[in-house]
């Protein structure tokens, strides 16, 4: 069982006064208490830390946690420099890199992104599975490539990962068709669905196209991306998980936690929230902690280092099961 922590490299999570320096210092601390890896989010132009240098700077920092993208979208940058900037990566951090990725999505980070980018919007769904193509074959040496959409001759030596065949590639998203390309193509699968069934559901899916396509069911993680407020007061945590839905995606908690999982209350009920997820299958938990400053980041990391115990002996007990569907 993983469990992550997104950190909050966008400036609307750092407060008036926080100092985005203070990001590395943050990871090491979640890397010191337990979590098993480190995530970082991407955009285009909101306000942030891009993403790639944000893994950059945490590779020399840390020691053993993964780093990862929830999630990169391949389209801001040219595949092939892409490839690049992956592989040094994985090898500033000795083999540590995950990549998620995902092709974005209708409303404000979807068309106005690709044409920014020089981009067609049609077949961004074949040009992230090109992309991602192109990337493995440069990562094993490959000197040309042909695809539907993106097609080189006579590549160049590029640099090769820390790991043969270079950092596994997963892919967000829970609509039928990305379940479908997430069995056939991908080695993970970080999807945000509300409802626990669901997950279930859709991993019951990826499986079963693997399985279809003769892949191992191991041969892809169950990773989860989801929201986290956690305080003694249920009520205080579900006011600031309101708050940071306003703040950050401009709609309140009612609204988003509709379409996305988010888990706010007491640190006994937001474990036996996120237990429904293991239980769903889920065995990489990457944890956004819902807080609009620094000091609350901290603070989140401490109170959700507490729930790690508990979330392994839910991974555990789960394992233990009969084979369910999804699992």
């Amino acid at each position: 069982m993983d469990i992550g922590v997104l950190l909050p490299t966008g400036k609307a999570q750092w407060g008036t006064d926080g100092d985005p320096r203070d990001l590395v210092a943050l990871g090491v601390r979640a890397e010191r208490r337990g979590f098993s890896s480190l995530f970082v989010n991407d955009s285009l132009i909101s306000p942030r830390i891009e993403a790639l240098t944000m893994l950059a700077a945490l590779a020399p920092a840390t020691e053993r946690v993964t780093l990862g993208t929830g999630a990169l979208l391949a389209f801001l940058r040219r595949p092939v420099q892409a490839a690049q900037s992956l592989a040094s990566i994985d090898l500033l951090s000795g083999g540590r890199l995950a990549v998620a990725v995902g092709a974005g999505f209708p409303g404000r980070f979807g068309r106005p992104f690709y044409t920014l980018s020089e981009l067609p919007w049609e077949r961004r769904f074949a040009r992230l599975d090109e992309t991602v193509a192109l990337w493995r074959g440069l990562w094993s040496g490959a000197t040309h490539f042909h695809g539907e959409i993106l097609r080189f001759d006579d590549l160049p030596p590029a640099t090769r990962p820390f790991r043969a065949g270079g950092p596994p590639v997963w892919l967000g998203g829970a609509t039928p068709a990305a379940l479908a390309r997430t069995g056939r193509l991908y080695d993970g699968w970080l999807p945000y669905p509300p409802d626990p069934a669901t997950y279930a559901s859709g991993l019951g899916d990826i499986r079963r196209t693997a399985a279809e396509t003769g892949r191992p069911a191991s041969a892809v993680t169950p990773a989860l991306f989801v929201s986290v407020q956690v305080d003694d007061r249920p009520e205080n945590a579900r006011r600031a998980l309101d708050d940071y839905a306003r703040a950050v995606y401009g709609m309140p908690l009612d609204e988003l936690e509709k379409i996305q999982a988010v888990v706010a209350g007491s640190a006994p009920q937001v474990l036996h929230r996120l237990s429904r997820y293991v239980e769903a299958g889920a065995r990489h938990l990457v944890l956004r902690p819902a807080a609009l400053d620094l000091h609350g980041q901290h603070d989140q990391i401490e109170r959700i280092a507490g729930l790690l115990p508990g979330l392994r002996a839910a991974a555990a007990t789960a394992e233990a099961l009969p084979p369910a569907s999804g699992r």
